[in-house]
């Protein structure tokens, strides 16, 4: 892949990324998105869509300059590379972003699309290993990746880690320890009920290795959310209205499907290191009354 290539898939996201939130037309995301972004992205869309069937005209239109391309060298298909651009979308301390977005394909025919997006803290990302030509290294999903927990088995550790806890490949963090502290605490409130389950998710992961032999891994899981009030109540879906399931009803037991999308820093086997979670964005991507 050709930096020209890069700029121009990248180009394309952008384009159609301002369309798809201009028209509020989730049929537009597919073109331009696929994995666990296009499930996350697509059900943003259709949610608003639901509220504003005429579109919004007014979005604030996506802008990624400077671009800079990191390409790994692969054999067989499917192929990805990372986009890395600042962005006009700024984050809670007021300071631009700057996006960075795997693109894959499955084949020669096939249009590059984004499958995952991150940002991380202070606009700066892990390191990554590259040789004398400027190729970085693609990690292996399987016992071959020489680090801590294979890429092809994060996506099933993390989803039993949340689950119950167990297990100590990941550091403490707001997305591990964090994430767990605050759905407990959600989990009994005063006349409603929460229960999680998380389970693995079929997308593919992304994995590049770092300077220290580590690897910087994409990757996404998926959880489910029933919620219960007591006897009488009904749950609101306000603005997810668009992603219900079936006809709307009045009910107290309700069924939330939300698609993540973690991105990780995983040491090498001889450093002993934990799973460090640097980015997540996530999604309801189904609403199903119970």
């Amino acid at each position: 892949m050709s930096k020209a290539e890069g700029a121009k898939a990248l180009t394309h996201f952008t384009e159609s990324f301002n369309k798809a939130n201009r028209r509020l037309d989730p049929a537009l995301n597919p073109s331009f998105e696929g994995g666990a972004l296009l499930a996350i992205d697509q059900a943003g869309i259709k949610a608003a869509h639901a509220l504003r069937p005429q579109g919004n005209p007014g979005f604030d239109a996506l802008a990624l300059t400077d671009p800079h391309f990191t390409v790994p060298k692969q054999a067989g298909w499917p192929k990805y590379f990372i986009a890395d651009a600042a962005s006009n979308r700024k984050n809670a301390g007021g300071r631009n972003t700057h996006w960075f977005l795997v693109f894959s394909r499955n084949g020669i025919d096939e249009q590059w699309r984004a499958v995952y997006l991150a940002t991380f803290a202070n606009n700066k990302a892990p390191e990554l290993k590259t040789d004398g030509n400027g190729y970085a290294e693609a990690v292996p999903a399987d016992a071959q990746s020489g680090v801590t927990v294979d890429p092809g088995k994060l996506s099933r550790t993390y989803a039993d880690y949340l689950n119950t806890g167990k297990g100590s490949a990941f550091a403490p963090g707001p997305q591990t320890d964090g994430w767990r502290a605050r759905r407990a605490k959600d989990a009994s409130r005063p006349g409603q009920r929460i229960m999680w389950e998380d389970s693995a998710a079929d997308y593919p992961p992304v994995a590049l290795r770092t300077k220290d032999g580590g690897a910087l891994v994409f990757f996404s899981t998926v959880y489910h959310q029933q919620q219960t009030l007591f006897a009488g109540a009904s749950i609101s879906v306000g603005r997810l209205k668009g992603l219900l399931e079936g006809p709307p009803k009045k009910t107290n037991r309700m069924l939330f499907t939300t698609v993540s999308g973690q991105t990780v820093k995983v040491p090498a086997k001889s450093s002993g290191g934990k799973v460090t979670v640097l980015n997540r964005i996530e999604a309801k991507t189904a609403v199903k009354p119970m």
